[in-house]
């Protein structure tokens, strides 16, 4: 799809997710990642796996280093120094990220920046690990970063807040060269930046060429779902399965007419790969299920059409789905005539 890096995974974790990663290493044609704590082993078996880049962390924020890393802003920044110089020494590129620095002291995390600078660390990425930043905090954490450092920078966030795509979108403004996203947003807690929120954002809201083939992204949602067994909601931005649908009788007349009337415009269902869908329920207008109607091979007058819409609004009112069996039924109770013209299906 013109992915331009994947994380494959964190190689010292088992065999097995070694194995993935050296796999997946050596049958992808574009950058492969591995991730490591700022710990020798962790870094060598990054290196063992054979990608092209090493992605170490350690957290720099105070809470974090006390109770779950259990170390000193001293170690973690020697720590964080030596494995950048180890991943440098071996030729190959190198990330690092001070975990949790949206929580992390401004001072010290400045610290840590420009100690990984001269360690010649190529990537900083800055992790909103527990999902507290705002846009607009985000913006200048990420501006003050980049005016610390040559190293270009990427982003990671989270969406506790439901924020997570918005500050991807604004660590881009403020500079950043990359985020990192997942596809329909799933990660630790609520999850990450969703990968099609993210570039459908650049793509038509930006005016940002990515690279991507947006026209596959419904396709690899879909995937994703079925591998990884958690549901896309209906309402998921881009790739749920209400994103490009229209019950209300007003929406759905609109869009009849001109699709830009109630979709964005400058992203269309065929942009993600997806259909545009009229779909049938209490809200229904008539222009809708004239239009089902007639797509099934009906020719109902405008009284037919009356009728058969009051059915489907009732029907629709105790929470049952309407589907075109059941437009079907209401259309045959009330006599609509069959369309004499070809129906191609």
């Amino acid at each position: 799809m013109g992915t331009h890096v994947i994380e494959a995974g964190f190689p010292v974790n088992s065999d097995a997710e070694f194995e993935a990663v050296r796999d997946i290493t050596e049958a992808s044609s574009v950058t492969v990642c591995g991730l490591a704590r700022v710990v020798e082993k962790d870094i060598e078996a990054a290196l063992d796996a054979g990608v092209d880049l090493v992605h170490t962390f350690v957290s720099t924020s105070d809470v974090q280093l006390q109770d779950s890393m259990h170390a000193t802003r001293q170690e973690a920044l020697d720590s964080a120094i030596e494995s950048v110089e180890r991943v440098k020494e071996a030729g190959v590129e190198c990330m690092f990220s001070p975990m949790d620095a949206t929580r992390t002291d401004e001072d010290f995390l400045v610290d840590v920046i420009e100690g990984v600078s001269e360690a010649g660390t190529d990537w900083i990425n800055i992790p909103d690990t527990c999902g507290v930043a705002t846009p607009r905090r985000f913006y200048d954490l990420i501006e003050m970063v980049d005016a610390e450092t040559d190293a270009r920078i990427d982003v990671h966030t989270h969406d506790d807040f439901g924020l997570a795509s918005a500050n991807a979108i604004s660590g881009y403004e403020a500079g950043a060269a990359q985020a990192q996203v997942s596809v329909n947003g799933i990660g630790e807690r609520a999850g990450n930046a969703a990968y099609e929120e993210v570039v459908m954002a650049l793509e038509s809201l930006y005016d940002v060429e990515t690279g991507i083939d947006t026209t596959r992204i419904t396709e690899l949602s879909a995937i994703i779902e079925e591998k990884s067994g958690i549901d896309v909601p209906a309402n998921k931005p881009v790739v749920g399965a209400n994103a490009f649908s229209h019950e209300s009788g007003i929406h759905a007349a609109g869009v009849i007419e001109n699709s830009d009337t109630f979709e964005p415009g400058v992203m269309t269902p065929e942009m993600v790969g997806a259909k545009r869908q009229l779909v049938l329920g209490k809200h229904t207008g008539q222009h809708s299920v004239r239009e089902r109607l007639v797509d099934a091979g009906y020719d109902p007058t405008d009284e037919h059409v009356r009728e058969v819409t009051r059915r489907v609004k009732d029907y629709g009112a105790e929470k049952k789905r309407v589907t075109m069996a059941e437009l079907r039924r209401f259309a045959e109770d009330i006599g609509v005539p069959e369309s004499q013209e070809e129906v191609r299906v």
